[in-house]
């Protein structure tokens, strides 16, 4: 059990920090891209002291399938996530969040003919009531006008990107480990963040000047992602997602104390109603 508390501990702090650095670094001139794949390759490097352990002519199709899969889905939605933040403030940006569990309740219903219970009805009630006091602190107010932000659009194609990618990233954790999960995620990040930097047409000596926040970047990134799997392993996946909404709390702090955001009170109070919907969409489906 302390293991587990120590993971979400980790994953809680270590998710905003990191967009914390990647914000800034956008700040400093380097592209979203470029740091979406200096981070990938700098972990790919890392994860050459893996590779003693593991045997990957043993690992089945579906590891290598949903490996690749999540690979592609991981480099767009964390590559999206960077754009967004370069774009906008992290103390909106994160309670949108949020809006994950709403998506996922959506799609159940479509494709599994889930009904929500009426404790469900209220979480979205409550996600988008929430959304309403952050979204008031904006000039375009809560409105469909907002939607037309390329920031919120970036946003809500990362939440999409990946929510699916969760799925692909517990299924490899099923059929092989932890550590395979995690090599695989750097591996293929990697590959699929170089394609979109190539097509992205910009340079990638753009973050040299930023070496020692990358390298941060890099540590916090992988910590976010190892105590997730870990989590994920030791954790009923609907506990553990609601847990981690606690970062969207720390996103509007963080964006306060780091950037000099505004309105953080209104957003801080948006972003708990968000926060309890979430948490009963996840929990009480």
């Amino acid at each position: 059990m302390t293991g587990v508390v120590s993971a979400l501990i980790l994953r809680i702090f270590s998710n905003p920090f990191s967009n914390v650095l990647q914000k800034h670094l956008t700040q400093t001139g380097c592209r979203p891209f470029c740091v979406n794949f200096f981070t990938y390759a700098g972990l790919s490097l890392f994860c050459l002291l893996f590779l003693g352990g593991i045997n990957f002519f043993k690992l089945s199709p579906v590891v290598w399938s949903s490996a690749v899969l999540g690979g592609i889905f991981g480099a767009l939605g964390n590559g999206f996530l960077i754009k967004a933040l370069e774009r906008g403030d992290l103390s909106l940006l994160g309670p949108i969040n949020s809006y994950k569990s709403v998506a996922a309740m959506f799609f159940g219903i479509i494709f599994l003919k889930e009904i929500p219970t009426l404790a469900g009805i209220l979480g979205i009630i409550l996600v988008i009531y929430g959304s309403y006091f952050i979204f008031d602190t904006q000039k375009e107010g809560f409105s469909f006008a907002i939607l037309k932000r390329r920031d919120i659009q970036y946003r809500i194609l990362a939440l999409i990107f990946t929510a699916i990618e969760a799925v692909f990233i517990k299924n490899v954790i099923l059929h092989s480990s932890i550590i395979v999960s995690f090599v695989f995620w750097c591996w293929f990040g990697a590959l699929f963040s170089g394609i979109l930097l190539i097509a992205d047409e910009k340079k990638l000596t753009v973050c040299k000047t930023n070496f020692k926040e990358l390298i941060l970047l890099m540590i916090t990134t992988g910590v976010m992602q190892l105590s997730t799997n870990y989590v994920f392993n030791n954790m009923n996946v609907s506990y553990a997602l609601a847990l981690f909404q606690l970062s969207t709390i720390l996103s509007v702090v963080f964006g306060w104390k780091f950037f000099d955001e505004k309105h953080i009170k209104k957003k801080f109070f948006g972003s708990f109603i968000m926060l309890i919907g979430a948490v009963m969409l996840i929990l009480m489906k």
